[in-house]
Order: C-alpha cells, then structure tokens, then sequence
C-alpha cells in the first residue's frame, strides 16, 4: 500500500469521539448518553466512554457494545489523570473529546485533550447551576473549547449570560427522545401495578430521577403525604437509585401514607414503568432540559415541574401539564390534586402531551445534530474532509472496561 492510499484510508476513517464522565451510573443524562451512542452512524463516528471513576451500573451494561474505560483518576488532586488522559486519547487515536457535564472531567478533558493535539474539544452541559456551575477554573479554558453544548434554547442563552460563554461557541442541540420505544403500554401498566398492588383504578403520580439532592425528592414526598390526604386513592411510584436512598426511606417511614409510596429503585423498562402512572412529576431544584420529561410526555401523560431552565418549552400550561415555582410547596400540592383527581383532564393533557413531544425533538434529531457538530469542527481545524466509509458487515464496536 502506497502513501496516497494510507492518507486516503485515514481521511475515511469515521472520527473516534471519547465521552468524558465521571461514572456511568443510571441517571438521565448518562441514559441519553448511551441512547445516541448507539444511535450514531458507525460510517461516521465510533463513540466510547472515559470514566474518571468507576464504570458504574450502567457502564458496565454498555461493556460488551462499547470501549468503556474506567479508574482515570484517584481523588481531587490527583494530578497524574493529566498524563492518563493524554496516554488513553493518543493510543485510541481520538479525533473529538467531549467533556459531559462540569467539575474535574470538564477541566481535565479539555486540557488533556489539548495536550495530546486531540482537533475537536467540546463540553456538554445539562443543568444550570448547581451541579453544573461551571466555575472559575472550568471557564479559564473556554479558549481552547471548540464549542459548549445547550439542550434547551432557554439554557443556551443561560450558558452565554451567566457562564460568560462566547455566543458564537454555544451550540443548541437539543435532548431528544425515541418516541417510537417510548409509548403506552397496557400489558406493562398492568403487570407494574399488580407487582406493587396498586389497583387497577387508583391514579398513580411518579418520578423517575437519580436519588441525589437536586432532584429534591424530600419535597416530593411532602407531596406525597400532603396529597395522599386530599386523593385517598392514590399511589406514587419513586423510580431510580442513589446516594440518598437511606434519608429518604427514613422519611417515608414517618409518613402517614407510607403504604401507598414506592421505591421501586432503578429499572430498566422504563416506558413500562411510566405505562404504570397517570401523572408524571419532577421537584428538582435546578434542570435544563431533562429528558424524563420528554420520556414521560412521549408515552401520554400529564406533567407537573418546577419552573427552572427550559422546562416551559416541553410543558406548555394547560396544554401538556401545569408549572410550579420551585419549591413551593402549595402550587405543586394544588397541581398535583387537580390532575390526579380529573381523569378527563389528565386524558386531554396527555395526549396533547405525545403531540408535543413528537414535534418537540427526536432522538435522531440530537444524533444527527452531535454528528454535524463534531464534524464540522475537525474539518475546519484539520482541513480534511470527513466522508461516510463504505458499509461493512461489521457495524458494532466491541470493548471491555479497561483501566488506564
């Protein structure tokens, strides 16, 4: 093989990309994740995952589809993940780095990734503020960022007027759901609700959310006591896992209505668990554009949420779902009555709701919007021109986690 035929071999390469997170643990934005990896066209781009830390539940679901790299760095100083990072980007041959969320994996990402001559550094967020508050350190390197990722149009312009991130490098890309997986399911409604003895006439309010403090479940189970009073027949399904599973049972045991609360922990049929309810709702303190939303939307139900980040662009009031300002306790409490006491409404809103969310965004849309991103940025920084290589019959990428 000639040298003109090894350059054009490698000009059609498709681009590998490494995700940058702390852990793959079951949570929304690492959900999403894995959805678009697998999404991503393997002519175009070969995804895999860098984990500072452990793979995590759901890393080590993703082991056998793709490389999943893990144990990058041994605690807040450690100042070696540095030359890891750069050791693991150049022996992967990686094209475009993407830093997902903020803290340590945003700095050392980027500045890894800068070192070991990597063309394309981004970083996508997901909330504003806290636990995505980019910090003093993070936004020093904004010089040597390519682009920050929005999900929501409302987050863009939070990223560019309270991050101080150059218009021109904030991207909107926004979160997208597979609305044909995510729909209503009565066989799955039904065997939900017989494993939890929920009757089959009961209206049910759930959450499906990480157990960690900015998704505020404290205030969700306040509500649960406070409207389990007003609608005597109603269940609540707590779906998910985390580090705040032992105060919050300590809290459930306490309440009155305890034996209609569900901690379900976390699953893996989610478009079965929402078939299960008839009202989906979030307390989070602080969101973008959470994708559970979209989920729960894309099956047929009602939302009640916070007012924070974009929520109001997929929960239209009245229409899709009703607002609350966050916190307060009173509104969620008075929202939550009304649709669960009204099954006509909460028929309305939900099938309104699907609309929406069909139009609103696909998963294909946000795979095609990282694919363009990505692309765009290494054929202007490198010069070369990026072309889908001919199909072969192996489109997978085998890996195991692996500890650099």
């Amino acid at each position: 093989m000639n040298n003109s035929q090894i350059k054009s071999d490698e000009n059609n390469r498709p681009l590998n990309v490494l995700f940058l997170i702390t852990s793959m643990e079951v949570g929304g934005a690492e959900i999403l994740l894995v959805n678009m990896m697998r999404r991503f066209d393997p002519q175009q781009i070969v995804p895999s995952i860098g984990c500072l830390k452990h793979a995590g539940e759901l890393g080590e679901q993703i082991a056998s589809e793709f490389k999943v790299h893990v144990n990058l760095i041994n605690g807040k100083y450690d100042a070696l993940v540095l030359r890891r990072l750069k050791r693991l980007m150049k022996s992967e041959q990686i094209d475009a780095v993407i830093t997902v969320g903020a803290g340590d994996k945003m700095f050392w990402g980027r500045l890894a990734a800068r070192q070991a001559r990597v063309p394309v550094i981004l970083s996508a967020l997901h909330s504003t503020g806290w636990p995505d508050g980019v910090g003093r350190l993070n936004r020093m390197l904004t010089p040597i960022t390519d682009g920050f990722i929005a999900v929501a149009e409302g987050h863009r312009q939070y990223l560019v007027r309270e991050e101080k991130f150059p218009e021109h490098k904030v991207h909107l890309i926004p979160n997208g759901v597979d609305t044909g997986r995510f729909v209503y399911s009565q066989p799955s409604r039904d065997q939900w609700r017989q494993e939890y003895s929920i009757p089959c006439d009961s209206p049910v309010c759930g959450i499906v959310a990480a157990l960690r403090p900015e998704k505020n479940h404290e205030l969700f189970l306040q509500l649960c006591e406070t409207v389990g009073r007003k609608v005597p027949d109603a269940h609540f399904l707590i779906v998910g896992d985390g580090e705040q599973r032992e105060s919050l049972m300590a809290i459930h045991r306490g309440l009155s209505c305890r034996d209609r609360i569900h901690f379900t922990g976390n699953s893996h049929d989610i478009p079965g668990v929402l078939s299960a309810m008839d009202m989906f709702a979030l307390t989070s303190h602080n969101e973008a554009s959470p994708v559970s939303i979209l989920e729960a939307m894309s099956v047929g139900m009602p939302v009640v949420a916070p007012r924070v980040g974009s929520i109001d662009q997929a929960v239209i009031e009245g229409k899709t779902g009703f607002l609350a300002e966050k916190g307060d306790h009173d509104q969620f409490a008075k929202w939550w009555t009304q649709v669960l006491s009204d099954e006509a409404q909460r028929s309305e809103l939900g099938k309104a709701a699907r609309q929406h969310v069909v139009e609103y965004g696909s998963l294909e849309t946000m795979t095609d919007g990282y694919t363009q991103l990505v692309q765009q940025v290494f054929e202007r920084k490198t010069g070369r021109t990026v072309s889908p290589i001919p199909t072969t019959e192996s489109s997978s990428v085998p890996g195991t986690p692996s500890q650099v």
